[in-house]
C-alpha cells in the first residue's frame, strides 16, 4: 500500500510548500469557465470532474471569494437579493477541477417552503455526488456564528461530506477580535466529525490566505 502524500498543511520543507504554492497558482490561473446551472436534482451535469462546492450564509462573499481564487472579477455574481438564487453553478477549472457556487443560505427574509427547498436540495446534492471532494464553508470574521451555520455543519456531517471552514472579510477584524473568532470557530469545528480540522483566514480584498488555499484545494485537481 503506497503512503498517502502529505497535505499543504503538513508540509514542512520551503521547498515542498514553494512548489506547493506555485501548484495552486497555476491551477487557478488556468481557464475557468460557468458550464451548468442546475435548479433540480435531475438537472445536474455528468460526474467528470473532481467537485470542491462553495456554501455559505447570503452576504458572507463566497461570490468575491471564488473571483479572487480564481483571479477574476465577474466570475462568480452575487444575487441583488439574498437567498434569490436557488441554482447550484458549476464551473470548470482547467478541465482539472470543478468548482460549485452553492445558493446562500440563512437569508431571513425568504419564506420557510423557500428555506426548507434549500435543505432538502442541498442535502440530497450532497450525499449524492461521490464525485465530490470537499465543500468550502464561509463564515463571515466580523459576526457571531449563526444557528444556521451550525445546522449546515450538522447538515453536513450526516451526509458523511469533509468540509473546511474559512473565514471571509477578516482585514476587517481587528487582531484580537480575530484572534478570538478563531478560537471561537475552532472549538465549534472541534465537534464536528467531518470537520477539516484546519481553519482558514482569508481576506477578497488584500488576497490574504488565497494563495495558501489555493494550494490545498489543488489537492484535488486531476494530475
Amino acid at each position: 500500500m503506497m503512503d498517502q502524500a502529505p497535505s499543504f498543511r503538513e508540509l514542512k520543507d520551503k521547498a515542498d510548500i514553494a512548489a506547493a504554492l506555485e501548484e495552486g497558482r497555476r491551477l487557478f490561473a488556468g481557464s475557468c469557465e460557468f458550464v451548468f446551472g442546475a435548479q433540480k436534482l435531475g438537472q445536474l451535469p455528468p460526474q467528470t470532474l473532481p467537485e470542491i462546492a462553495f456554501a455559505g450564509r447570503s452576504n458572507v462573499g463566497k461570490s468575491s471569494l471564488i473571483n479572487a481564487l480564481t483571479g477574476r472579477k465577474t466570475l462568480a455574481r452575487a444575487s441583488s437579493e439574498p437567498g434569490r438564487t436557488k441554482q447550484l453553478n458549476f464551473f470548470d477549472l482547467a478541465q482539472r477541477l470543478m468548482l460549485v457556487d452553492m445558493p446562500g443560505y440563512g437569508f431571513a427574509r425568504a419564506a420557510k417552503s423557500v428555506k426548507e427547498d434549500w435543505q432538502e436540495m442541498m442535502f440530497d446534492y450532497l450525499r449524492g455526488r461521490p464525485c465530490l471532494r470537499r465543500v468550502v464553508l464561509l463564515l463571515d470574521a466580523r459576526v457571531e456564528m449563526k444557528a444556521h451555520d451550525q445546522e449546515v455543519m450538522k447538515l453536513l456531517d450526516r451526509a458523511a461530506v469533509s468540509f473546511q471552514v474559512v473565514l471571509t472579510k477578516c482585514d476587517d477584524v481587528k487582531p484580537t477580535a480575530l484572534a478570538r473568532k478563531q478560537a471561537d470557530v475552532e472549538a465549534e469545528i472541534a465537534r464536528h466529525a467531518a470537520a477539516f480540522p484546519h481553519l482558514s483566514l482569508t481576506s477578497s480584498q488584500t488576497g490574504q490566505g488565497i494563495e495558501a488555499l489555493r494550494a490545498e484545494l489543488a489537492e484535488f485537481a486531476l494530475t
